[in-house]
């Protein structure tokens, strides 16, 4: 009677603590905010770049305080973290551990859309950023320059660079005679330049890819052992 008891008690906090795991992946993932009317937007495809084994075992030195997962996949339509704003938020971890030191992943990808208005707040002054289609970037805003206010257009390709989502333009309207904007372009070209770090996500995920969409970047990340929950 005392071993029956002691067995189920054992297997009853060993399902409390797999509950408890994932619902602290959900919870810190699904931090979000009903922006937009609070509708998600379409579903996304699975990440890139993790690669799921035919048969997954778990670790060798899997403790009896641990719990092992082969893989967890959480979709989110908005995240909101570190002040920053995610969108259609694709995670998927495999060898995810949870127990008394955390929860880890022993690999994580992520896919997620940076919305266009987080970078134009970002730059300030009324910025506009938009798809100029063709995989570039658009970038409007009035700027100060020679003590003058100037309605300025540059166009560029983005790309990843040190980890950071970088739009350099290669092109700058400024509306005037050509002389006149290539003189400019070179005083205004750091104003309409793009460097944005993706926040909001947890420590050991690099930037490996961007491509621009209609509703923004959308960014693929990868780590490896990525603490989840501390």
């Amino acid at each position: 009677m005392k071993w029956t008891r002691v067995k189920d008690w054992l297997i009853g906090a060993a399902g409390m603590v797999l509950l408890l795991a994932v619902m602290a992946v959900i919870l810190w993932w699904a931090a979000s905010a009903p922006a937009a009317g609070g509708e998600a937007g379409p579903v996304p495809s699975p990440p890139v770049g993790v690669d799921r084994p035919p048969s997954a075992q778990p670790p060798a030195g899997l403790r009896g305080d641990e719990v092992w997962l082969a893989d967890v996949a959480l979709d989110a339509g908005t995240v909101v973290a570190a002040g920053s704003i995610l969108r259609d938020v694709r995670t998927v971890g495999q060898d995810v551990v949870a127990g008394p030191d955390g929860l880890v992943a022993a690999q994580l990808a992520v896919d997620a859309t940076v919305p266009f208005e987080v970078i134009a707040n970002k730059l300030g002054d009324g910025t506009v950023v938009r798809s100029a289609g063709g995989g570039q970037v658009m970038v409007v805003r009035t700027v100060n320059a020679l003590g003058r206010d100037l309605p300025v257009t540059a166009t560029g390709t983005v790309e990843v660079e040190a980890g950071k989502l970088i739009v350099e333009p290669r092109s700058i309207d400024i509306g005037g005679p050509d002389f006149l904007s290539d003189a400019i372009a070179t005083v205004v070209r750091g104003l309409v330049t793009i460097e944005h770090d993706i926040e909001g996500l947890p420590e050991g995920l690099v930037l490996q890819d961007v491509a621009v969409q209609d509703d923004g970047f959308r960014a693929n990340l990868r780590g490896e052992d990525i603490k989840l929950v501390p």
